[in-house]
């Protein structure tokens, strides 16, 4: 599986995050409805917008030349990763009921418990962790091979 996942292409992965744009989109038109508050849907939302965006030009420069993208790849790469982490840290800050609950509104991220808005926190959050987690070791990678 390990060999599997690092033979796939860097732009692909990069590429795959787009999908971030409507995520975050939903997640800001939720906030807009009254359906999730405090900082958990701005962030979150916004924070995939951003990285979505960015997304789409560095898959094209990434599917071009990755060594001299690397420096890119890796910055963009960990911002796709404390965005996710500083999402869920938010999300269950905000949370009715959560015993490290924060923000003391009643909505919070309720909206995240049901169907099929709860496919984003147990589903595509670890998919886009493993995702950048992958990103990462190949760039660890390249730059080993790069160093011999």
């Amino acid at each position: 599986m390990r060999e599997a996942l690092l033979a796939l292409p860097v732009a692909l992965l990069v590429g795959l995050n787009t999908i971030r744009i409507a995520l975050g989109g939903f997640m800001v038109l939720l906030a807009l409805q009254g359906r999730l508050s405090g900082p958990f849907p701005q962030s979150a939302g916004w924070g995939d917008v951003i990285v979505g965006l960015t997304a789409i030009p560095l898959a094209a420069a990434t599917a071009r030349n990755l060594w001299g993208n690397r420096r890119a790849v890796l910055a963009w790469n960990i911002l796709g990763t404390l965005d996710l982490v500083i999402a869920v840290s938010l999300g269950v800050a905000s949370a009715p009921g959560s015993p490290i609950q924060i923000f003391g509104e009643a909505i919070g991220s309720k909206a995240m418990w049901s169907l099929p808005w709860s496919n984003i926190p147990t589903l595509l959050v670890p998919f886009y962790l493993i995702i950048h987690g992958v990103i990462f070791a190949q760039l660890a990678r390249a730059n080993r091979a790069a160093a011999i």
